[in-house]
């Protein structure tokens, strides 16, 4: 073979090698995330004190399950107002906000003389949960870097797993306490982890993309810089950044800064929710329909109805001892903390979308197997109600994992990319919003809903809801990974950048209107 021959040869060429995780990236986003162990907390944790509180109190039935799910309908304020808060006083105050709410609630649970004292702690612990479940997975997507986002923001559902599972080893913990003061231990232990959670978030940078915002460049590019996998790729970062905010490339800190926000005022406050509600772009109102429907999806299928009332369930499939019941609903949690990872180490090497389809359609199967094998448990004969008893346990587990190694985190994580900046905070909040509301309705109406067509026709109709969600999935949600969150808007539609565009014209608008104001100074 001439030498000629040989350099025709083409050459193989390696992979390129991801770059590792960036520790301080790593170590804000574990931080940030820290406030969903408070959440998970709030939610399982009524699902044995409730069992206690019944006793206690006096209540009935219909005062427990709006007892357990007005938190969620209760955080839909605290999404919303989230959205306004962090751009106004940034992420990172905001996270010492939620801390400081949570503690509160906690506070109030515990020691209510009655139900309408509890039902005020509930309203606190409410807007407490909304302001986390909006905040942490947005503030860990703006400061995480390219080559590790999706990794990073799925941190908030590991914690608030983690949270869930401490709610649960919390009521088998205080079962056995007298009935008086079982659920008011159960809550009060809750008010401890804000205490230090609210002290550890203040070590934390402010996200750069809010810096950018308020026209603080260089102290953006610190950030940027810390949290990057390269110098070169904080620059790029943050030209995006200003770009998208309708900031000239070449401003720094010695222009007037001052001119810039008040020239970039008006694409938020009013001006984002009429973007966003009133006249959105066709890109904006396809990421709408993709970010608000994942949200329902999540929630539609019944998986709070699964932590709230598994000691119920257990009930049902033969545990008819309620330390046994409560201990087995540990294994919810186990299993909801356990596979996560399996999300956390996937999203950012096969995708958002195999995650999702997967997750949907281990979920669809595994809630009308339990569906299933409930139904029969009410017409087999007693000798097969254990083995049907063990079916309907793991079909309950395999539901929770499925959920938790998909559609739980990575809901989270795909609705924190796909918005433009301008339009996150309050798009988020929104999403955040509607997840709440359908969290809420499921938990509120689960009782009555088994008593009018049993339990095994409640987890029927999540099935359904379950198997339509895996087709909206397949058909509306395009793949994320690796996109840039200032690249995202383009597989929703045209170049969001063009001029030609609605949301591209405001862009562009900014951007003229910022050097306009610059020149004139």
């Amino acid at each position: 073979m001439s030498s000629t021959d040989a350099d025709a040869v083409p050459v193989a060429v390696a992979p390129a090698k991801r770059p590792p995780i960036n520790k301080y990236a790593f170590a804000c986003a574990l931080l940030a995330s820290m406030n969903s162990v408070l959440l998970g907390y709030d939610i399982s944790v009524m699902s044995g004190a409730q069992l206690f509180m019944k006793e206690d109190l006096k209540i009935t039935d219909t005062q427990i399950e709006i007892l357990a799910g007005i938190i969620s309908i209760y955080s839909l304020l605290g999404s919303l107002m989230a959205g306004l808060t962090s751009d106004w006083l940034g992420r990172r105050y905001t996270m010492v906000l939620a801390a400081a709410i949570f503690f509160t609630g906690a506070l109030l649970m515990g020691l209510a003389p009655n139900y309408a004292f509890l039902m005020a702690g509930r309203f606190v612990a409410g807007i407490g949960v909304g302001y986390a479940l909006m905040i942490a997975p947005v503030y860990t997507a703006e400061v995480a870097p390219t080559s590790s986002r999706g990794f990073l923001t799925t941190f908030p559902e590991v914690f608030n797993n983690f949270g869930i599972l401490l709610g649960y080893v919390s009521n088998f913990a205080f079962a056995r306490l007298p009935v008086h003061l079982s659920w008011r231990a159960m809550f009060l232990v809750g008010a401890v982890p804000p205490v230090f959670l609210g002290f550890a978030v203040l070590a934390m940078p402010e996200s750069p993309r809010w810096l950018v915002m308020r026209g603080r460049i260089e102290d953006a590019r610190r950030v940027l810089l810390r949290t990057s996998d390269s110098p070169e790729e904080a620059e790029e970062r943050l030209l995006d950044i200003k770009k998208v905010v309708g900031i000239p490339a070449d401003a720094t800190d010695a222009d007037d800064v001052v001119a810039i926000v008040r020239a970039n005022e008006a694409a938020r406050g009013q001006g984002v929710w009429k973007e966003l509600l009133i006249n959105p772009s066709r890109p904006v109102r396809r990421m709408l329909v993709a970010g608000l429907g994942l949200m329902f999806i999540q929630q539609a299928t019944g998986v709070d109805c699964v932590v709230m009332y598994s000691p119920r369930v257990f009930e049902k499939a033969g545990m008819k001892n309620r330390t046994n019941s409560l201990g087995a609903s540990m294994a919810v949690g186990a299993c909801k903390t356990f596979f996560i990872p399996i999300a956390t180490l996937l999203l950012d090497r096969v995708g958002r979308r195999p995650l999702l389809l997967a997750s949907g359609g281990g979920m669809a199967i595994f809630l009308f197997t339990l569906a299933t094998s409930l139904l029969m448990l009410d017409r087999r004969p007693e000798s097969e109600a254990k083995a049907l008893g063990a079916v309907s346990i793991v079909a309950m587990l395999s539901f929770v994992a499925s959920f938790a190694s998909g559609l739980g985190p990575v809901a989270w994580v795909y609705c924190s990319e796909i918005y433009p900046l301008r339009l996150r905070a309050q798009a988020a909040a929104i999403g955040t919003g509607l997840n709440r509301l359908m969290g809420g309705a499921t938990t509120m109406s689960f009782l009555s809903l088994s008593e009018a067509i049993t339990i095994a026709g409640s987890f029927y109709l999540y099935a359904c809801v379950a198997a339509a969600g895996w087709v909206f999935m397949y058909f509306f949600l395009p793949e994320t990974m690796g996109q840039s969150l200032e690249d995202t808007g383009k597989l929703f539609g045209k170049d969001m950048d063009d001029g030609d565009t609605d949301d591209g014209a405001v862009v562009h608008h900014e951007r003229k209107r910022s050097t306009e104001l610059i020149t004139q100074q």
